[in-house]
């Protein structure tokens, strides 16, 4: 929740410029997730760059008396390819469970937008050693209800909630332990194929100093930024570490 209209405005556009001087990985998606009000902007100015756009929440009803809500129906009808859900501060300020998550996943899925889901863990669950049993649950019960065909339109974001904002980050091996175990899970339950051509995020205070190096671990495909993209410079110094 950030930037007003002429700033996100100010800040897309300095995005546009970075990414018409810059040559991305060819493999590399660049997406934008900003909030509902600046969607159609961004996905205006989308259409004359190279990035994408999603969301970063979207409701679990599909319409009706909700006021306040915003449904898949609505993001589909401003073609947006892509939907945070499952984020740490929305599982945290708004009591979001792994049952409300999976109702989001399903209602992006039914209007074919990519769900970008996020789990971790919070410090206390850190300290305590349970972050495998925190991230199982989280995808076991917000996700393996989906068949292999629908699992594949997914992105998986691993956050550790102790490094968002916080200023501290997941060491490099910290970070690749996680996202092998979230493969691995995946592979469990779809097989290897689907597993391997998953994109696991990595999301908890990545910024240009660090990025290259996370980047290079073999399970980590890329990174869910906050703060960071707030500049567009560090936006794209990011997207250039792969």
């Amino acid at each position: 929740m950030n930037k007003t209209f002429d700033e996100a405005n100010e800040l897309i556009d300095n995005l546009v410029t970075e990414l018409e001087k810059t040559e991305l990985d060819r493999n590399t998606r660049l997406i934008v997730c900003p909030p509902f009000p600046y969607l159609e902007m961004a996905s205006d100015m989308a259409e004359e760059s190279y990035f994408l756009v999603g969301a970063q929440d979207v409701s679990t009803e599909e319409q009706g008396a909700y006021t306040g809500e915003v449904s898949a129906a609505m993001l589909q009808s401003m073609e947006l390819d892509y939907c945070i859900v499952g984020h740490s501060e929305r599982r945290q300020y708004h009591n979001e469970s792994d049952d409300m998550v999976a109702k989001k996943v399903d209602q992006l899925l039914n209007h074919d937008i990519h769900p970008i889901v996020c789990c971790g863990e919070r410090l206390d669950e850190r300290e305590a050693n349970e972050q495998f049993d925190v991230v199982h649950r989280q995808i076991e019960h917000g996700l393996f209800h989906l068949s292999a065909d629908q699992f594949k339109q997914l992105v998986i974001a691993y956050e550790p909630v102790w490094a968002i904002g916080t200023g501290k980050t997941a060491t490099p091996d910290q970070a690749q332990e996680i996202h092998a175990f979230i493969r691995n899970l995946i592979a469990e339950k779809y097989g290897k194929a689907v597993a391997d051509d998953i994109s696991i995020l990595y999301g908890g205070s990545c910024k240009p100093s660090n990025a290259k190096e996370i980047f290079s671990k073999p399970d980590v495909d890329g990174g869910l930024i906050g703060g960071a993209c707030l500049k567009a410079e560090d936006f794209m110094a990011i997207a250039k570490s792969f």
